[in-house]
């Protein structure tokens, strides 16, 4: 007995504490937050696009010169490297989606970009655009047509893009860049690395040019047109040009965030605003505490004691829970807020099952500490197949749903095993720590429904 009084007192603190921590670190919640340590001004919940507001950017890739089957690869990598620019940023849990060029897409491939918190489409977009584009252009064949224009003065320019054509060593085989300085002239230059495979096609490149040049084009603009001597085999190029070391350490910070594998173009933008973030936000905490008072109200009339003791397990387990969004951290949009707020109906769901049980074992005659023991035994098959169930829906959703399915998912499933506890461990402790109050009418009527017979 003594054990599971600790137990209990233990649980108890721990859900205290939790709950304490959820207060300290939301500035919605603690007014004195900007006084806070770090600890609790670095664990606020993240909220996603449609509840704090930010930019919604559609980008059409130009996916033209690359062969049919390196598309997706293509795409995939455009995707990682806008993530990585838009980290570099601080930009909180930027969502970046890749669709492709079937029927829902017009055929055309896609970026989709979620910035929360960005509610500066200027900023967005210019976030995105510095982005360089690299590539690697060979010098056109003799005899290739070159593009002329003729100036006002009368002379004939010929456009120095129709001298070369383009490789498919681009930036999406870069490894990383260095910032470096001419030994002779202390000119600043920038060294390439290329991983194996741009490795591998430099040098192919290279023995193909020898005593030809290969120009460097960075967003579209030659900016280095050296003369190949000998095949390089060390997946090494260098960028020297005339621009000042800030300029150079910029273009290097630039390429190390990602050149871009494909050039892309802005087809729209949206922005959705904190204040519609914040009555979406408001509206669904609302939901969640009418929800739960009501559960509470419906669990201590129907239940007495046993009730009191769940809506005690529930609190502990949304304290729980919320710590766990907070120090994941996970990214709450409205789906994942109706994920959780299923999570507590599951979590009733079991003490209901576990309730029932024990009803019936007391008007089979049993003592409360034997029916409680039972109840929980045979509850606990109904509630294990449940809420598999609803775990493996869980994963299926994170796995092949949107951005916004996995939200909803991944609160339903950390909130389905978080319920386990709470209803197998938390309300059977606390129910068991109860066998002092002996057997008597009052006891019984304590431990049953006003329906029991």
């Amino acid at each position: 007995m003594i054990k599971k009084i600790i137990l209990s007192v233990i649980l108890l603190g721990l859900g205290a504490t939790f709950a304490f921590f959820v207060y300290k670190s939301e500035p919605k919640l603690n007014h004195n937050f900007q006084a806070e340590s770090s600890f609790f001004k670095n664990h606020p919940f993240r909220l996603g696009l449609d509840l704090s507001g930010g930019s919604h950017l559609v980008y059409k890739a130009d996916v033209s010169a690359i062969k049919a089957s390196d598309v997706s690869g293509s795409m995939d990598a455009l995707r990682d490297v806008i993530e990585r620019r838009v980290n570099l940023f601080g930009v909180s849990e930027p969502v970046v989606q890749v669709q492709g060029g079937g029927f829902i897409s017009g055929g055309e491939n896609k970026l989709i970009i979620d910035l929360p918190g960005v509610t500066d489409v200027e900023k967005a977009t210019t976030m995105i655009g510095q982005t360089p584009l690299l590539e690697f252009k060979t010098e056109a064949p003799k005899g290739t047509p070159q593009t002329a224009t003729v100036g006002k003065d009368g002379k004939v320019n010929i456009d120095v893009g129709s001298q070369f054509i383009a490789t498919d060593l681009t930036g999406r085989y870069l490894k990383k860049a260095v910032l470096q300085f001419d030994q002779n002239t202390r000119e600043p230059k920038v060294s390439l690395q290329f991983d194996d495979t741009g490795t591998k096609l430099f040098a192919q490149i290279t023995k193909a040019n020898v005593g030809k040049m290969v120009a460097i084009y960075l967003d579209g603009a030659p900016i280095s047109t050296p003369v190949v001597r000998e095949e390089i085999t060390g997946g090494q190029a260098v960028i020297s040009g005339s621009f000042n070391p800030t300029e150079a350490r910029t273009l290097v910070g630039r390429l190390n965030s990602g050149a871009l594998p494909v050039p892309i173009s802005l087809l729209s933008k949206q922005t959705i605003g904190a204040t519609l973030g914040d009555t979406a936000t408001n509206a669904g905490v609302k939901a969640t505490i009418i929800g739960f008072l009501l559960v509470a109200f419906f669990l201590v009339i129907w239940y007495r004691l046993p009730g009191l003791i769940a809506v005690i397990s529930l609190c502990i387990f949304i304290s729980i829970i919320l710590t766990l969004f907070k120090m994941m951290p996970v990214t709450l949009t409205a789906a994942g807020i109706a994920g959780f707020i299923i999570s507590i109906g599951i979590a009733v769901d079991a003490n209901v099952l576990i309730f029932e049980r024990v009803k019936e074992e007391l008007r089979l005659g049993k003592t409360i500490h034997d029916a409680v023991s039972a109840g929980f035994s045979r509850a606990w098959s109904s509630i294990r197949d449940s809420n598999i169930s609803s775990i493996i829906t869980a994963v299926i959703l994170f796995w092949f749903g949107t951005s916004l399915i996995k939200g909803f998912a991944l609160t339903l499933g950390m909130g389905v095993l978080v319920s386990m506890f709470s209803a197998i461990t938390v309300t059977k402790i606390f129910l068991s720590t109860l066998n002092f109050i002996g057997e008597n009418k009052v006891a019984r009527f304590l431990f049953s429904s006003g329906i029991s017979k």
